[in-house]
C-alpha cells in the first residue's frame, strides 16, 4: 500500500514539473501584415501567432514555441473589463518584438488577442506558459538563386 502512495506522489510531482509554472505579464495587440517574420520569413504560419519581447526571445530560441496565454485583467488603458468569455488561447512565436517599441511580453496577433480580450483595450494583463511541442523553424534569412 505504501508503494502505491509513493508511486502516486511521484506521478503528481512529475506532472506538475512537466507543465511548468505560468508567468505574469502584458499582452499587446499586433495588426497585420504578419509577414515577413523573424522566424519564418515569408512562410505563413496562420494567425494564432505572437511576437516575443527581448527576454522571451532569447536570441531566436523562442521561434516555434507554443504558449498558452490567458487574459487576467485590464492594464488601465481604457477598457475596464477586457477579458472575453474565452480568456485563453494558444499561440506560436513567429516573430521578435524589439525594444523600445515593444510594450509587453507577448505581442499577439489581432486574431489571437480578439479571442481573449476586447481589441479596443490594446494591452491586457496576461498569464502565459510554454505549451506543447516546439515547431521547427527556418530563420527569416533566405537566399534566392537566380537562373542565369
Amino acid at each position: 500500500m505504501a508503494s502505491i502512495r509513493i508511486y502516486a506522489s511521484i506521478l503528481v510531482v512529475m506532472s506538475l514539473l512537466a507543465f511548468g509554472s505560468s508567468e505574469s505579464g502584458i499582452g499587446t495587440i499586433n495588426d497585420p501584415p504578419y509577414l515577413p517574420s523573424a522566424c519564418y520569413g515569408f512562410q505563413d504560419q496562420g494567425v494564432m501567432i505572437a511576437a516575443a519581447n527581448q527576454d522571451l526571445w532569447q536570441g531566436g530560441a523562442a521561434c516555434g514555441k507554443n504558449f498558452q496565454v490567458t487574459c487576467t485583467g485590464a492594464t488601465n488603458q481604457g477598457v475596464p473589463h477586457p477579458c472575453t468569455d474565452t480568456p485563453t488561447v494558444t499561440v506560436m512565436i513567429t516573430d521578435f518584438c524589439p525594444p523600445p517599441g515593444c510594450k509587453g511580453d507577448l505581442d499577439l496577433s489581432h486574431e489571437a488577442f480578439s479571442t481573449i480580450a476586447d481589441p479596443r483595450a490594446g494591452g491586457i494583463k496576461i498569464s502565459y506558459q510554454e505549451y506543447g511541442v516546439k515547431k521547427k523553424y527556418h530563420r527569416g534569412c533566405f537566399r534566392f538563386k537566380e537562373d542565369l
